[in-house]
């Protein structure tokens, strides 16, 4: 099966580098890509390089497109490929702003594309057990959510390009809408109104504007380093105390779901080491139900009999396993015409409440969600 791609970035890569270990026969036919120019690696693999997507669908056949661009135009880039009916993989977030996001919700509407979002959580084998437990009725309707997501790799958000929040679209879009995605699944509800607030607190300064950490005199004793700290990374250069540095550093939300149960999410960047988790407790009356995928165990506590269940995984870099099952089902969309298991309505769905929660923390005002 042919592949064209879209922004040929480091995360999409992954994603086909996953692919092509479920299935060697999806090849790289085609890139679209603006540093075609200076891409002799991937010409010298026999891939057809071309300046524009419009270029790349007008003279390839191709099986699938995959689009890897910088996040502000990922709606830009599906718009164009969702007419064909080229089965599309699709990187969140899907949308970085309403007006796009309403676009993007017509042209999905409107076009043929069958549409795999990258929201490799909802897939994996501890969210899918949650559900499994929640749907069976044994903590009773889930009246409660608490959910997480202390970020112990942080500093992707203020060391490279990630600290520009005109390409982000601020750290909702970026973590939470894979943590709202998942409890929007779980749940099976539908979010009604969110409240937010966002804070920046550590990752600020006075170090000028586009300082880099090896041109910093204070590199030797700086806890963030690059050049000597446990951040050390070579994709990443610049100094996250300096003025420049765009995004929050922490941030909460508050959601309301149409059965009149609320969820809280709380998600953080500067903690480090073990202070790392992501997860969530789903609370009803006869029991709740936590996860965390830093420790790969799902509990199931009975509220009125003495006894704690508990499962444990075997730990996974994959996206705790998630990267895997969605390349597959990407695989079968492409062959068999299967169904998307994260379709497109659940990354609009995401994208809509991580921008009112925006908003929201922005305004300090309750928002509707709603289109």
């Amino acid at each position: 099966m042919n592949l064209g791609v879209i922004g040929y970035g480091h995360r999409i890569k992954h994603v086909i580098k996953s692919i092509q270990k479920e299935d060697p026969a999806c090849i790289v036919k085609a890139v679209a890509d603006i540093r075609k120019d200076s891409m002799q690696a991937e010409k010298d693999e026999g891939i057809s390089l071309y300046e524009t997507p419009e270029a790349m669908l007008a003279s390839e056949q191709l099986d699938g497109i995959l689009i890897g661009t910088r996040c502000s135009l990922h709606t830009e880039m599906a718009l164009k490929v969702l007419p064909t009916g080229v089965p599309l993989f699709l990187e969140k977030p899907v949308a970085t702003t309403m007006e796009d996001a309403c676009r993007l919700k017509a042209g999905y509407e409107a076009g043929k594309s069958k549409v795999v979002v990258s929201f490799p959580l909802r897939v994996t084998s501890m969210v899918q057990l949650v559900k499994e437990i929640i749907d069976s009725g044994k903590i009773g309707t889930v009246e409660h959510v608490q959910a997480f997501n202390n970020v112990p790799y942080g500093g992707v958000y203020f060391h490279n390009w990630y600290r520009d929040e005109r390409e982000t679209g601020g750290l909702f879009l970026q973590k939470a809408t894979h943590d709202f995605d998942y409890i929007n699944y779980v749940l099976g509800y539908k979010p009604t109104e969110v409240c937010a607030m966002t804070s920046k607190q550590v990752f600020k300064g006075t170090k000028p504007a586009g300082m880099k950490c090896a041109d910093c005199e204070d590199n030797r004793t700086c806890p963030d380093s690059l050049v000597y700290g446990p951040q050390k990374n070579a994709s990443w250069e610049y100094c996250s105390f300096a003025e420049d540095t765009g995004n929050e550093d922490s941030g909460s939300a508050l959601i309301r779901y149409d059965t009149g149960m609320h969820a809280s999410y709380t998600q953080n960047f500067f903690v480090r080491r073990s202070a790392g988790g992501r997860g969530a407790k789903f609370i009803g009356y006869k029991g709740t139900v936590e996860f965390d995928f830093m420790t790969s165990e799902v509990k199931v506590i009975l509220h009125h009999a003495p006894r704690v269940e508990t499962h444990r995984f075997e730990s996974s870099q994959d996206h705790f396993g998630g990267d895997g099952v969605l390349a597959r089902n990407f695989i079968s969309v492409m062959k068999d015409g299967a169904e998307s298991i994260s379709p497109l309505e659940g990354g609009l769905a995401s994208a809509l409440l991580c921008l009112k929660a925006r908003e929201s923390a922005q305004t300090g005002t309750f928002q509707a969600v709603k289109w």
